[in-house]
């Protein structure tokens, strides 16, 4: 029975070859710190900025405990998505959909998690590129605080045109170095933002009080804490797709190397948000901004280079995200049978969109190529990402009107 269990998912030379293909299983050839810098990259982000303000709307002792617990919270629920990868022998669930029909059934597990992760991963695409634009806009305005004023769309357009040609990488291993980036200009911002208040020293008349005037305002703006500090700890919807790119034996499997790079990656996002939501928080009491830097405001050139990396880490969690999300089986086995029923911030955009792109291809391409049987090939690939960057483009513009 042992040996039989891994020949069950043993897969035809055409399903190897598209395989191959595709931007998740083309390449198992990461290393243990590349875990490390993809993890960095799909975490830290916008949202640590705004860690000072959560603090502001839950205090000393809650808003400690709250960081600390959602700290070690996301790395036990992260280890558990690492053990789950290959929990069938001789089967890696490479992507979310594969491990929610192994948990919940063939079809159930399809309607459960592919709706939810279509759409955050587009939605997440949608956000990144405003903040984009927006970051650019606020780079501008700090170093020509004389010029004429330029409209968003135009800053959201020349964001956009850096993920027309980032999108044509083939897959996670080939935007390696801009993941690695990003992952720098994370840890470069966050220390930009706390340093830099701490040297302004303590705010005159600081207040640590809670914010709000009355009781109802003190619950709303503590559930509105709880929300940001879930949307900083955010990034686990890539996991399984960037372990996939991990090799992985019977002796050694990727768990191993995955984990020690999970390691390194909290220890990098406890250094990025500790300093900044407990020394923000210090510094400036209940009158810190939604944005640190916002509050910061001087030196502008010091605040200028924070906004530009916190876009050049966005640029790069784009296309991560993008590259994870296939549901083959989804359109394959459901929408397409006649007989079935489909129920149907800012900174880091810059490299942060590529890491959050990369899903997304790889569920239109699975499609095209299995489904639709169109041949793999440079033409279908860059024909499929200028669609999606261009809609996602149109989108972001429309909905700024």
């Amino acid at each position: 029975m042992g040996t039989d269990e891994p020949k069950k998912h043993e897969k035809s030379a055409e399903e190897k070859a598209i395989d191959d293909w595709l931007p998740i299983t083309s390449s198992r050839t990461a290393k243990w710190w590349y875990s490390t810098f993809h993890n960095v990259t799909a975490m830290v982000g916008a949202g640590v900025l705004s860690l000072p303000y959560a603090m502001s709307s839950m205090g000393w002792g809650p808003g400690v405990t709250l960081m600390i617990l959602s700290w070690l919270i996301t790395l036990y629920t992260l280890w558990q998505m690492v053990e789950m990868h290959e929990i069938v022998p001789g089967k890696r669930f490479d992507r979310y959909h594969e491990l929610g029909q192994h948990a919940f059934g063939e079809k159930l597990g399809l309607y459960i998690v592919v709706p939810q992760q279509v759409v955050v991963e587009v939605s997440t695409c949608i956000i990144y590129m405003v903040t984009g634009g927006k970051s650019l806009k606020k780079f501008h305005q700090t170093v020509c605080p004389d010029c004429s004023e330029i409209k968003l769309t135009y800053f959201i357009l020349i964001f956009a045109s850096v993920h027309f040609v980032l999108s044509h990488l083939p897959n996670f291993n080939s935007i390696s170095i801009i993941s690695l980036a990003a992952a720098v200009m994370s840890l470069t911002y966050s220390t930009i933002a706390w340093t830099a208040a701490l040297a302004k020293g303590v705010h005159k008349d600081v207040d640590y009080s809670l914010r709000g005037k009355n009781t109802g305002e003190h619950v709303f703006n503590f559930c509105n804490a709880l929300g940001e500090i879930a949307f900083a700890y955010a990034g686990h919807n890539v996991v399984l797709e960037i372990q996939a790119t991990i090799p992985s034996t019977p002796i050694k499997p990727s768990k191993k190397p995955m984990w020690k790079g999970v390691i390194f990656a909290y220890i990098v996002v406890a250094i990025c948000y500790f300093p900044v939501a407990f020394v923000g928080y210090y510094i400036y009491g209940n009158s810190v901004d939604d944005n640190i830097l916002l509050t910061l405001e001087k030196p502008a050139w010091l605040i200028a280079a924070a906004n530009i990396f916190v876009l050049i880490h966005v640029i790069g969690s784009y296309q991560v995200i993008v590259t994870t999300i296939s549901t083959y089986d989804f359109y394959h086995k459901y929408f397409l049978r006649p007989s079935s029923i489909v129920t149907n911030h800012h900174v880091r955009l810059g490299t942060e969109t590529q890491i959050y792109a990369m899903p997304v291809f790889d569920m239109m391409e699975t499609f095209l190529v299995k489904q639709v049987k169109l041949r793999p090939s440079f033409t279908l690939r860059f024909v499929t990402r200028t669609t999606f960057v261009g809609t996602i483009l149109l989108s972001t513009v429309l909905s700024m009107d």
